[in-house]
């Protein structure tokens, strides 16, 4: 009998491709060790690894040398704000998580696992995580709303001793900045000359303002979806009120557009429309970075009409602005020396290695390296572990 029009039957999802692919999921777990023999499984389990066991228990800090905790990322999600999908769900959110771990393992070698969490409140969220920190030598946040994302993050930071990172908000920015400062290399200007302009004030939005304040731009003014934020507007919450104190030295008020007048840099993290005649007021050698997938702000064609350099978050455009050219290489930096922690120093260090393999290559259409070019996970990993020493957060 043929499948009802609104069956969910796998079958009935085989003409599209990707279903077949995702088909049991895309990992699995092997073993690191043979057991071919009774003398193997008294060494792999009992009674050999009760002295194991035995010796963790004396002196905890074994766990990283005899377990796999010191190399394996923890990928935690609560469903509520997946890639261009919203708040759809743990089961939902799962493909996206497995994805996120092929891509720790193909692009750097790091095992992780993924754990999408049947809550969504804060308290909650953090507990959960606590409890499972020992199983793990890193947790990567994934595609948790704003602003509880930010809450979560902290807490989690400050309850345990192994790296905690949300990739929404760092990934994004690391190689954001690193774009930026290429592109700033180009147009032969610094960063602390530079004016620019954020649409969004979400996870990305925030962290993005946060990492270019930290490398030092010049100004830097950010909007949400009620218009620019500034001391003084009704109704921010506490993180948009930090970021008035911090940002908009100009004193802009009114829209993203009118901010955009004569400014150098347009980040776009909103899903928002920009029109052409507002990237037309900008500055001479115009940077656009317009990041909303699939439909970025402005279309880059567009946006090259008057901007010198254009970047999106797509890979059919040049200048793709991808995080999987920051997660990977950060934690397996920040594993291989036993990291406490991602310090703001670690991700600037993680920006600076990108940017520089680009090297004398620069040109308009290439700031950012490509997600498939070899360079990067080794050079992001070392300067991750470089700075983690140069800072003591590492154990050895």
């Amino acid at each position: 009998m043929a499948a009802e029009p609104n069956s969910t039957e796998p079958h009935s999802y085989d003409d599209d491709p990707a279903f077949p692919l995702h088909r049991g999921g895309k990992l699995e777990v092997r073993s690191t060790i043979p057991v071919r023999d009774k003398d193997d499984l008294s060494l792999a389990y009992t009674p050999g690894v009760a002295r194991v066991c035995t010796a963790i228990a004396e002196h905890p800090e074994l766990a990283y040398d005899y377990t796999w905790t010191s190399k394996v990322v923890a990928v935690v999600t609560d469903g509520t704000a997946v890639l261009g999908l919203g708040d759809i769900g743990p089961a939902a959110s799962m493909p996206v998580m497995e994805g996120k771990s092929l891509l720790f393992k193909e692009f750097a070698g790091v095992d992780s696992v993924p754990i999408a969490l049947n809550c969504t409140g804060v308290d909650e969220i953090v507990d959960t995580v606590i409890r499972l920190a020992p199983s793990f030598g890193g947790i990567n946040l994934e595609d948790i709303s704003a602003p509880r994302c930010f809450e979560i993050e902290d807490r989690l930071r400050a309850a345990l001793d192994i790296p905690v990172f949300h990739d929404d908000q760092h990934g994004t920015a690391i190689v954001a900045l690193a774009a930026l400062k290429n592109a700033a290399r180009l147009t032969g200007r610094p960063l602390s000359s530079l004016r620019a302009v954020v649409a969004g004030a979400g996870a990305s939005g925030v962290a993005v303002t946060r990492m270019l304040l930290n490398a030092g731009i010049g100004d830097i003014a950010v909007s949400d979806s009620k218009g620019l934020v500034y001391q003084g507007r009704d109704g921010l919450n506490p993180i948009k009120l930090a970021l008035a104190a911090d940002t908009n030295k100009a004193g802009l008020r009114g829209s993203t557009e009118e901010a955009l007048r004569g400014a150098d840099v347009f980040i776009g993290l909103s899903g928002s429309t920009v029109q052409e005649s507002s990237v037309a007021t900008m500055a001479d050698d115009a940077i656009v970075f317009a990041l909303s997938n699939p439909t970025p702000e402005v279309h880059p064609d567009v946006a090259r009409r008057h901007a010198r350099v254009v970047a999106t978050g797509r890979s059919d455009f040049p200048n793709q602005i991808n995080n999987v050219l920051a997660f990977p290489g950060i934690f397996k930096g920040a594993l291989e020396v036993r990291a406490h922690s991602i310090t703001e120093g670690m991700k600037l260090a993680a920006a600076d290695a990108l940017a520089a393999i680009v090297g004398d290559d620069l040109s308009a259409d290439y700031v950012i390296p490509g997600p498939f070019d070899e360079r990067v996970a080794p050079a992001v990993t070392a300067a991750v572990a470089d700075q983690a020493r140069a800072e003591g957060v590492n154990r050895i």
